[in-house]
């Protein structure tokens, strides 16, 4: 049994004001029953869902319409090509167009149809999509939108297919549809007669296309959605079954590794050695790309034994000699003009500026990728969060038609962004093609935050005017390094420019997605916040929440320091400028349940801060430890500093589909802003980047982590999910910095706190990778 959400013809609408017609939250809708062997049906699902001071603000754009709307609204039209299958098991395959990057989606799909199709989760298999490029704009994985963008059409697939179920079941029992009751997937009778879905799924197939009506269970009927609940697949990922791409087995498809330039960017210009490098131990072959090196060998030591070995002549990159400071020259060369005069008439002016440090995007699973290409026609095994752009990528680079590249997506472990661009798909497809051979493509750790994406270097320059206790204006100016968005997203705003909120489709690419995500939900009288960018050629990408880290990070510390300049509380100046009472909600919990205000030691601090976006909104208050015993602590190999103690955070994010893969959602993103604000950043100097590897990449580690955590996760009333992916760490950053902030005495204007100290010996760039170890007994605890 198939069945199938959407329409071909589905069309949707925003009103006049700019926000979104309420289409999909409704309950009622039209299916169609398709003729063929197997039931299958598709979905009529139509529109996409919608979207106390003195001197109040105007709506900004992301209140009305936001980048959740448009990634939903974009993808409504495809929806009904994606299906479910009940076989004749009596299990519902679903293979999702999306990727699972451990944020737990596979497990929210497989609640979703197993609460619609009144079955168990148990009985439901997950599995991720290949690219499949008549999906159009329905298959990327980003912007906090799966849930947000699928609930509706998953719910409408498996409903078609509860009804036909029920139907053919009463023609079984000698029934009416309406005295059945369909439970762990058995249908029962009022005389007691049963039929399983296994029976039914044959019975109820249809010869001829046939248009039904359906309606959604009540979100007060739920049974499943809304519970906690373990991943399912999180047994198979702690014992080491759940299999990632370096576990497939390819025939032919041996280890290959790259010696990569010691300068960002740089290109090979000659190779002194290549006969004995081809003939050093297990190694297969040896060819020159793009991107460096190529080393294909029997086993990864191998290929790191042959990397080390290469002698190569390089040509520099795009940023050879560049560093921090002269990256930070043309920022401060490119900020935008304020508007507001610094010392207006009778007015007080509030000034401030942030700069925030290049930081690496890299997931715990490094680069990888399968490719075996042929002639005519190639094969590629990746996790690809926007696969149908990396098809496409792929056919280009070998010159092939999309039809004959094959892109299977696989599970990945962790993303941040990273796995939005198809860097290495793409490299391991050219490096089979120049081998002739099947290539098993791992990029190295130190690979990663040298060459690899990076989430880029930024300013953020405030001011605000002040008269008579309130805020006239608030003019905050984004200057940052180009970010790179050719992962599909600036393909959809192109196609639904003529629909989006009115000016919003004039704006660049980059300054349109800034206007669509950041939200100032106060009062502040006259908001603006503009987006300036600088392009020189870093490799830069959408690193977890966009550009809301830095903003929220530099809004929060700067709402502080007005509410200092007001002498009030910077909980209740919050309270009295917010006009989101769903943010309000979340700060009065976290202050509650946080003990806001309770009596600390010195050099010891709580911070407290909002955010709000994707339909949602987030509060976070945090403890941080600032005295010297703790800032100086020795831990080896480590950078040490200020340490959260304690963190409690409250988030709305509407309608949960799982209470439990939220909380851990926001633990994680949590431990990201507390990173962000401490830690985590890349050093600059002379062309490349000194980190290399986690070892000098300093990600809260779990001797970091705050000893006190606690998530709340705020009662809704809402009939659809908002986005929670990336919703815990914008709050979080600013939270953390507001906290160094007062348990310092001092503000910070350069984050991470601690980049001004290079705390390690940067690894040798050539050759760019270090020897295999062969003491890791030692370097356990």
């Amino acid at each position: 049994m198939t069945t199938t959400p959407g329409h071909p013809h589905a069309q949707s609408s925003v009103r006049a004001h700019g926000s979104p017609a309420d289409g999909i939250s409704r309950r009622r809708f039209i299916g169609f029953v398709v003729a063929g062997a197997t039931l299958t049906v598709a979905a009529e699902v139509g529109g996409a869902a919608p979207a106390s001071a003195a001197v109040p603000s105007a709506p900004q754009v992301p209140e009305l319409y936001d980048l959740g709307d448009l990634q939903t609204h974009s993808a409504l039209p495809t929806s009904q090509l994606i299906t479910i299958t009940v076989d004749d098991h009596g299990l519902a395959h679903f293979a999702i167009p999306r990727m699972e990057v451990g944020q737990g989606i596979t497990t929210a799909a497989a609640m979703i149809i197993a609460d619609e199709l009144s079955m168990r989760v148990e009985d439901v298999r997950v599995t991720l999509a290949p690219a499949r490029p008549e999906l159009v704009f329905n298959q990327l994985t980003g912007g906090s939108n799966t849930m947000q963008s699928m609930f509706t059409p998953i719910r409408v697939a498996a409903a078609v297919a509860r009804g036909a179920l029920l139907e053919a079941a009463a023609a079984a029992l000698g029934a009416t549809v309406a005295s059945l009751v369909a439970k762990g997937g058995v249908v029962t009778a009022p005389d007691g007669g049963t039929r399983t879905y296994a029976e039914l799924s044959g019975a109820a197939a249809s010869s001829t296309t046939t248009a039904v009506d359906v309606e959604l269970t009540a979100t007060s009927s739920f049974d499943v959605i809304g519970t906690p609940r373990s991943r399912i697949d999180a047994l198979d990922a702690v014992t080491g079954r759940k299999r990632f791409t370096m576990d497939l087995d390819v025939p032919d498809a041996l280890p290959t590794m790259v010696c990569r330039p010691p300068t960002l960017n740089g290109s090979p210009r000659s190779v002194d050695n290549l006969a004995a490098v081809r003939a050093l131990p297990g190694v297969t072959d040896v060819v020159v790309v793009d991107t460096g090196v190529a080393v294909r060998a029997e086993t990864f030591g191998q290929c790191i034994d042959a990397v080390r070995a290469l002698r190569v002549t390089w040509d520099g990159g795009p940023v050879e000699g560049e560093s921090d400071d002269s990256v930070l020259r043309r920022l401060k060369a490119a900020e935008l003009p304020m508007t507001v005069p610094k010392v207006p008439l009778l007015a007080q002016t509030v000034d401030l500026r942030f700069e925030f440090m290049f930081r690496s995007s890299a997931a715990l699973e490094p680069n990888c990728a399968i490719a075996d290409v042929r002639d005519d026609r190639a094969t590629v095994w990746a996790g690809l969060k926007a696969p149908i752009v990396a098809q496409r990528n792929i056919a280009k680079a070998l010159g092939l038609p999309i039809a004959r590249v094959a892109v299977n997506v696989v599970t990945g472990g962790g993303s941040f962004g990273h796995k939005l661009f198809g860097d290495a798909a793409i490299e391991a497809a050219k490096i089979s093609r120049a081998m002739g051979k099947p290539v098993k493509l791992m990029w190295h750790r130190a690979d990663e935050p040298r060459q690899g994406r990076t989430h880029p270097m930024a300013t953020s320059r405030i001011r605000a005017t002040l008269l008579a206790g309130e805020v006239l204006t608030f003019e905050q100016r984004h200057t940052s390094i180009k970010t790179d968005f050719s992962h599909g997203l600036g393909e959809r705003l192109t196609a639904m420019a003529s629909e989006l909120p009115a000016g919003l489709g004039n704006l660049g690419l980059a300054e349109s997605i800034f206007t669509l995500t950041q939200e100032l939900p106060y009062d502040f009288g006259v908001v603006t916040q503009l987006l300036g960018e600088v392009d020189m050629g870093f490799n830069t990408g959408s690193m977890r929440n966009i550009y809301s880290p830095d903003v929220a990070c530099a809004n929060e510390l700067f709402i502080d320091q007005l509410a200092k300049k007001l002498r009030k509380d910077p909980l209740a100046f919050r309270l009295a400028f917010l006009r989101n009472e769903r943010v309000k909600a979340c700060l009065r919990k976290v202050a509650e349940v946080g003990q806001w205000g309770r009596s600390m030691p010195s050099g010891t601090a709580q911070g407290i801060a909002i955010h709000s976006e994707y339909k949602g909104a987030t509060a976070v208050l945090v403890e941080i430890d600032c005295r010297p015993e703790t800032v100086n602590r020795q831990v080896r190999d480590a950078v040490t500093g200020p340490r959260v103690t304690k963190a409690v955070i409250a988030i709305d994010a509407g309608l949960v589909v799982n209470p439990r893969g939220l909380e851990a959602q926001m633990m994680g993103g949590v431990s990201d802003g507390i990173a962000l604000a401490l830690t985590s950043s890349n050093h600059l100097q002379d062309g490349h980047f000194l980190e290399a590897s986690w070892d000098n990449y300093f990600y809260t580690r779990q001797w970091n982590v705050p000893l006190t955590f606690e998530c709340i996760v705020m009662p809704s009333d809402a009939e659809l999910p908002g986005g929670a992916g990336e919703a815990g760490v914008a709050a979080s950053v600013a939270a953390t910095a507001c906290a160094y902030a007062r348990a310092t005495g001092t503000v910070p204007t350069r984050f991470p706190v601690n980049h001004g100290t290079v705390s390690f010996t940067p690894k040798t760039f050539v050759p760019p990778v270090p020897p295999s170890p062969t003491d890791g007994l030692a370097h356990t605890y």
